[in-house]
């Protein structure tokens, strides 16, 4: 057996520090191709490597064929319930009823010069009763039309993206002319526990609308780095749920749902070599944008502009850091890990800071520096709790809205 030497372990761990940066100050989404091209591309079964695994995973790939948000209730944590006899049913049938099949048409250049329709399936979930949906960016990515069907079969023509998040791969439609829809309730994915039971709700394989899967969370802040066969078009991801709960192609945007009936994750990645590893985007990573756009009918994303990198158990004995959980302000290259001019710059904090919680939640267990943040609006100031020459201290940082 390979013995794996203390040194190769920080060199993956410093890799990730520079893959993580994107993820809060640089878009990603500009490796993408644009054009009908880079559609035909997106649409394909996107080869996912895990960062410091073997094992490929994809995207769940498409298959062809002004009301307040529900959060969770103040005071309450649906991540502690359980399933009990008979309670799977009841809550799939509550929860389908705010998932829906998104259809997409989209124009595909042939190699011939001329051009053809294709369409595509995903899904998503209904978060306001005035319209609004929530799925993942690929799904809907380059499409020239755009059609929701409800769980009634109601098809909703003509939706639109009314906005992105530049730095993870969700996207918002809107459908024009509702105003009784049933919402889903939106859990929080900061509390989430290893173990804990799920069940996936989604359009699988683009033909089985709201098909319900059970399991249980397999892990969290998981790192995923997404790319096609070709290597020309990649992404990371970072802070992922795994969970063992069946997902297929065609769930792309479809809710991750606790014992209570919340979601707290969007799916969006599966293995294509393991069997039931799946992926989520945590929930309350898209609660800042999500909060501005049934506001205001406008989102910009959250950002602090700093290169971040996972405490471990190794990183700590590495750097010879005091804690064992947080974030350590770290770029291996000859750049400062706090990017000039950014909130974070503004704001004092400074290379080697040892981030350990922002307002009162523990950096680590439950999210990353950029997930913890996507819960905030641009202009909210939060306190970092931050470890700075052995001494504890806060620093204010009032967040900047992310532009391309």
């Amino acid at each position: 057996m390979k013995e794996i030497k203390e040194a190769e372990v920080i060199k993956d761990e410093e890799k990730k520090a520079r893959l993580e940066l994107p993820i809060d100050s640089v878009d990603v989404s500009s490796s993408k191709p644009k054009g009908a091209n880079g559609l035909a591309i997106a649409m394909s079964a996107l080869a996912v490597v895990l960062s410091g695994v073997s094992g490929v995973f994809s995207y769940l790939s498409y298959e062809k064929a002004s009301t307040p948000i529900t959060f969770l209730g103040s005071g309450s944590d649906g991540n502690s319930a359980n399933f009990v006899e008979g309670s799977i049913a009841d809550i799939a049938s509550k929860v389908s009823s705010s998932v829906v099949s998104i259809i997409t048409s989209t124009k595909v250049r042939s190699y011939f010069g001329g051009s053809y329709d294709s369409s595509a399936a995903g899904t998503g979930v209904i978060v306001s009763s005035d319209g609004y949906v929530l799925t993942n960016k690929h799904v809907i990515e380059g499409a020239t039309t755009i059609t929701v069907v409800a769980a009634d079969g109601t098809a909703y023509e003509e939706a639109k993206v009314v906005a992105t998040d530049p730095l993870n791969d969700i996207a918002f439609v809107k459908i024009d002319g509702v105003s009784d829809l049933t919402t889903a309730t939106l859990g929080d994915s900061k509390t989430i526990n290893v173990g804990q039971q799920v069940i996936a709700i989604g359009n699988a394989l683009g033909e089985y609308q709201n098909t319900v899967t059970s399991g249980i969370i397999s892990g969290t802040g998981r790192s995923v780095t997404a790319s096609d066969s070709s290597g020309y078009m990649s992404e990371t991801l970072t802070d992922m749920i795994q969970t063992d709960a069946a997902i297929n192609s065609g769930n792309s945007g479809g809710p991750l749902v606790n014992a209570a009936g919340e979601v707290i994750g969007i799916n969006t990645a599966t293995s294509t070599t393991a069997e039931n590893m799946g992926f989520a985007i945590p929930i309350s990573s898209v609660k800042g944008m999500l909060s501005q756009l049934v506001e205001s009918g406008k989102a910009e994303r959250a950002y602090v502009g700093v290169y971040s990198l996972d405490i471990t158990a190794a990183v700590a004995k590495a750097y010879n850091l005091p804690v064992s959980e947080g974030s350590y302000i770290y770029s291996s290259s000859a750049y400062s890990a706090v990017i000039s001019g950014s909130p974070a710059d503004k704001a004092g904090l400074k290379d080697k800071d040892i981030v350990t919680a922002i307002n009162g939640v523990k950096v680590g267990k439950a999210g990353s520096i950029s997930s913890i943040v996507g819960e905030y609006k641009p202009g909210d100031t939060v306190q970092f709790t931050v470890i700075r020459d052995g001494k504890e201290t806060a620093v204010n940082v009032t967040l900047g809205a992310y532009s391309k």
